[in-house]
């Protein structure tokens, strides 16, 4: 069933986002939008957020230093900084319990994709804590029409999800297949829309998938209506 985003109610606590096509943008964008104190943090491994303070529970970290970097700050990344320059999961220092105490969201991204649009989730992903009341799982939607085995973090765990090979076009009955069998979101995200010829394959992909979904661009900071989904001959790179 396809919903409108101002129908996406994000509950105060946690909220996680998995899957590919733009998980770190969704947390950008969700801090810059939401009522209330936000904390970006990882339960795996994502780079931190240009112009957002940050917190290195590599080092010292206290609740208070939080709570004070919080009352002078919408929004704050917690995390611990790796040599990568990547930002590891606070829980060794702070548990994720802890931090939904001290702000009114904490955004977690939860899982990996290396930037590729679409992914398949290995036995140990996503990593969800126990406190989380919402998970948002994200697809891609540059990644329909082109080699699986380009678009795809696990290409093979894709393809045997998907009844298919890697090296098949990646068509919206493939998506469908694999996040109806994994079933790991409450609702689902189809970004990157502007990318698309129109938005006849955005309705198809939304009407397969079981959970609810809804669909835009983030980068446009566009998110598609109902109507526009019904009247699906529409050329999807006009979503300005």
């Amino acid at each position: 069933m396809f919903c409108n985003f101002n129908q996406l109610i994000i509950p105060q606590g946690m909220t996680c986002v998995i899957g590919s096509g733009g998980k770190t943008s969704f947390l950008r964008f969700l801090s810059d939008t939401l009522q209330g104190t936000v904390i970006l943090t990882t339960s795996t491994h994502m780079f931190p957020f240009e112009g957002i303070p940050l917190i290195d529970t590599d080092r010292s970290c206290s609740v208070r230093q939080i709570r004070e970097a919080l009352s002078v700050n919408h929004t704050v990344c917690v995390g611990a900084l790796l040599r990568n320059d990547k930002l590891g999961s606070p829980s060794e220092t702070i548990s994720f319990e802890e931090l939904t105490e001290l702000a009114d969201h904490v955004i977690v991204e939860a899982d990996g994709s290396r930037g590729l649009p679409l992914k398949a989730h290995r036995s140990f992903e996503p990593v969800i804590p126990s406190c989380s009341a919402l998970t948002i799982g994200m697809i891609g939607a540059s990644g329909i029409g082109r080699p699986l085995r380009e678009v795809c973090h696990c290409p093979e765990l894709f393809a045997s999800l998907a009844g298919t090979a890697q090296d098949t076009i990646v068509e919206p009955e493939h998506i469908a297949r694999v996040i109806n069998q994994e079933d790991l979101a409450d609702v689902y995200f189809i970004n990157q829309c502007d990318v698309l010829p129109d938005l006849q394959t955005v309705r198809l992909l939304s009407s397969l998938i079981n959970k609810n979904t809804f669909a835009g661009s983030i980068a446009l900071q566009h998110f598609l209506t109902a109507d526009q989904l019904q009247n699906a001959s529409g050329d999807a790179s006009r979503l300005v």
